[in-house]
């Protein structure tokens, strides 16, 4: 009820600095109100953080980010006398936050001098990481008489100096690495973290090092906000402040939790809520009944352009209706008058680094450039072309010769990837051996995977099982999906649609993270299998996947008159079943590899989740099922190969990129174990009555670490899941933690295939070295699925014992953890594990 509520509030008087809402989306409703009714208040944003006192703050850094901007904004217009009000989820003012001081920015002037060395200690002291190349917000690097700063929440800037004085300001394109041609007169420098001095940024760095805190890194960026102290305040309490009623339930939930003091809040104001004033949530297809029956209101249609007003009130009666042409997203009542918005909230996509960045590249490093071949990385100049200065790197060749390659066509190179240790061998520049040597080897890929492409090229003859995907009933089907589609999944039925209306027979990877609607998109193309008149197979690795996305189908399908079943290693009544299947009773078949020797009467379509999970002789079972009838694969991390075949167009391949309305990545934290830390994370999850996974993935001491938590918390529920025990036990463990009767589920990484268990949203990883990136991802997965945000522990024993393989994949999982990572970890673990012998044999 916030948007009328505060319509409401506005109009009796409103001059409140801080609106508290219970979390981002409330938040967002708020501020299209302001943004609308009182244009003249400038409304800040705070984004979501859920960051709780001496966490990590590496696992939330995007937010902190956000909120420091946010702050900054707010301070700002303070100091300008403006009026300002910070709308806010209860999550980001929970803690103390930095003072004004903390927050000051600097300025750069066109031609005032600079020296470069204090410049560069003063941007570090401010919170920038130096680097040879800014990509993303935070960055500063400073080559020769060149620094080029990404300030947070802000711009990219360029700065040339002549000796001190700085000759040149212009922006910079991150993404190309080119700045623009306007020259700007100033620019305002604001802090990464805090505004801090030499001796202020040694002392708060000394007050971290030597705190008691687990963490593999003690830094400001982890932990500075916890030991700001005197220097960093209460907002609530300094600035006048109301609180939604949705906000003032979360307060009592969490201190009902003992996880803050309520006594805090109690002299906060509650936004009203009052009868006859309410939100109102209405979709395209109701609008029109409903205006006609709320013709005694005055209605107020928005929408951002004129094309989509003109086609929505071409239908509707408009004597009581006022149309207006703007992006406010507003949808509430009040006794005498109605606003609606046709409009939706965009989404923001984030830019993330390049698949190779400049700065991971080390002096030394080997390289492969596509035309020239083998080199090794030296470093990066600057040289002069036609007047103005450009970056190059520098690749040294064979025979001392040299290639300049500009910065902006870093695309052009890769890093070296070998399985072994041997040294490679330098190409010669202007011999084109590598170009013959990329021809000679292109001939023999396809020689020796001549049976590949012809696979290809023979189910790409093949008359496939024409559909017709215009019908009536899938957008019926698509209505009772209880959520909006995201813009991804729309694209990737498009898609599939496209294939399976076409002569040919389709061969899709439905590439998507792990909760982004694979599912939906599969079900969907199942449903249109159905209503042709065609059976469909949906292939799973495990019988507890077989089982979650049996109860899944059946749900969604219950109305729509489509025959679910399940085979299985254990399926009662199995012969019967296969005879229904073979007369066609069945419509869609779900099942582990007992699936493959099934007999259809009709087949038509064949869907494969997780396809790397299965054996050699079971992937060749599924190729000669789904020989002449469409194939869908569906995949979170694609192995390399699969992803390269998509990428050749071997495949077809769609990808889920955007998360799910209000889906919140997990957090995750890499963690030296101890008893201590245990405690405290299964005690975080069960004061918000969740479960916990715990994956240790050695059966043989699977029963000691058991005994050793209930040591450490007597009384706890723990049940243990692995391979051993056998398969209706293993079910029958499952579904009695899905129902809540037991608090951990101590197991092996068999929990790693699609579970989906809503109320399990922590995880923790035994020694998470030993374990390959994409299962590290794939188990991240399992939690934060439901409304609750997720947090994964990758827990290891002894930081001294990572070798570098492991590091690595540890930290592609910290720097991948934003939702949509899984193609970009398929990369990662391409590039640390090679791409094996291309070549077979050879």
């Amino acid at each position: 009820m916030i948007q009328s509520s505060l319509y409401r509030a506005l109009n009796k008087g409103f001059d409140y600095q801080i609106l508290a809402c219970k979390d981002f989306k409330e938040s967002k409703l708020a501020k299209e109100v302001i943004s609308y009714f009182k244009p003249n208040i400038k409304a800040v944003l705070f984004p979501e953080f859920r960051a709780k006192k001496n966490d990590d703050l590496r696992s939330f850094f995007e937010e902190f980010l956000q909120l420091l901007g946010g702050l900054r904004e707010f301070y700002q217009a303070l100091e300008n006398k403006q009026e300002v009000i910070i709308i806010a989820p209860i999550s980001a003012l929970l803690h103390p936050l930095p003072k004004k001081e903390l927050l000051e920015s600097f300025k750069i002037t066109l031609l005032e001098k600079y020296n470069l060395k204090d410049l560069k200690d003063k941007l570090f002291y401010y919170g920038y990481e130096i680097l040879d190349l800014v990509e993303v917000e935070g960055e500063a690097s400073f080559r020769g008489d060149i620094v080029d700063i990404y300030a947070p929440n802000s711009k990219a800037y360029r700065l040339s100096f002549f000796d001190t004085e700085c000759e040149s300001i212009k922006e910079l394109d991150p993404t190309t690495q080119m700045s623009l041609k306007e020259e700007l007169l100033e620019i305002e420098i604001p802090p990464t973290l805090f505004s801090l001095d030499e001796s202020s940024y040694k002392d708060l760095k000394t007050k971290v090092e030597q705190s008691p805190l687990n963490s593999f890194s003690k830094d400001l960026t982890s932990f500075g906000l916890w030991f700001l102290g005197e220097k960093a305040q209460d907002l609530l309490s300094v600035y006048k402040s109301v609180i939604s009623p949705k906000a003032l339930e979360e307060i009592q939930e969490l201190a009902s939790l003992n996880e803050l003091d309520g006594e805090r809040f109690k002299f906060l104001k509650v936004l009203e809520n009052v009868q006859g004033y309410e939100d109102l949530e209405i979709h395209a297809h109701a609008l029109e009944g409903f205006i006609a029956l709320h013709s005694h209101h005055k209605i107020t249609l928005l929408a951002s352009n004129k094309t989509i007003l003109d086609n929505a009130v071409s239908a509707l009666e408009k004597s009581n209706m006022e149309c207006v042409i703007a992006p406010f997203v507003l949808n509430f009542k009040t006794p005498d008058r109605i606003f609606i918005s046709l409009n939706s909230f965009e989404r923001k996509k984030k830019r993330q680094k390049s698949k190779l960045a400049l700065n991971e590249l080390n002096p030394g490093e080997w390289v492969v450039h596509d035309d020239y071949g083998v080199g090794v990385f030296s470093q990066l100049v600057q040289h002069s072309v036609l007047g103005s200065k450009r970056d190059f790197l520098e690749i040294a060749y064979l025979g001392e010769d040299k290639l300049l390659l500009p910065v902006e066509n870093l695309h052009l190179i890769a890093r070296y990837v070998a399985q072994s240790d041997s040294v490679p061998a330098k190409d010669r520049l202007g011999k084109g051996s590598f170009l013959k040597l990329k021809a000679k080897v292109r001939t023999k890929l396809l020689e020796i995977a001549s049976k590949i492409i012809e696979l290809a090229a023979e189910r790409n003859l093949i008359l496939g099982k024409k559909m017709d995907v215009h019908l009536a009933e899938l957008e019926v089907f698509k209505s009772h999906a209880g959520f909006e589609y995201t813009s991804d999944q729309e694209k990737a039925i498009a898609e599939i649609s496209r294939d399976l209306s076409s002569h040919k027979v389709m061969d899709r990877l439905l590439s998507g993270d792990v909760g982004f609607g694979k599912t939906e998109v599969a079900m969907h193309a199942i449903f249109c299998a159905f209503l042709n008149g065609f059976q469909s197979a949906l292939v799973v690795p495990t019988t507890l996947l077989a089982h979650q996305h049996f109860e899944t189908l059946r749900a969604r399908f219950e109305n729509f008159g489509v025959k679910v079943a399940r085979l299985d290693r254990y399926a009662s009544e199995k012969n019967k079943l296969l005879k229904a299947v073979e007369l066609g009773q069945v419509d869609a078949l779900i099942g582990t590899h007992a699936i493959l020797g099934a007999k259809f009467k009709n087949l038509g379509l064949v869907v494969v989740d997780e396809e790397h999970k299965f054996g050699v002789k079971q992937k060749e079972a599924l190729k000669e099922l789904s020989k002449s009838v469409h194939f869908l694969s569906m995949s979170a991390t694609p192995i390399p190969r699969t992803l390269n075949m998509a990428l050749s167009q071997i495949k077809g391949i769609s990808s889920l990129k955007t998360p799910p309305t209000d889906r919140k990545p997990s957090r995750t934290f890499l963690k030296e174990k101890n008893d201590e830390l245990l405690k405290e994370i299964i005690y975080r999850e069960l004061r918000r009555n969740g479960q916990i996974f715990y994956i240790h993935n050695h059966i043989a001491s699977i029963s000691k670490v058991k005994t050793k938590l209930e040591e450490l918390i007597p009384k706890l529920k723990i049940a243990i899941l692995h391979s051993q025990i056998n398969a209706s036990e293993s079910e029958e463990i499952m579904l009695e933690f899905a129902k809540g009767s037991y608090q951990v589920l101590l197991c092996t990484s068999i929990v790693e295939s699609g579970i989906h268990l809503p109320n399990a949203n922590t995880i923790i990883i035994d020694n998470a070295q030993n374990f390959g990136l994409a299962d590290l991802h794939q188990l991240r997965g399992r939690v934060g699925r439901g409304k609750k945000e997720g947090f994964c522990y990758f827990l290891i024993e002894d930081q001294k014992s990572l070798n570098e393989q492991a590091l690595k994949r540890l930290l592609a999982l910290e720097k991948n953890s934003y939702l949509g990572s899984g193609e970009s970890i398929a990369y990662h673990d391409l590039e640390i594990r090679g791409g094996g012998n291309l070549l077979g044999q050879d």
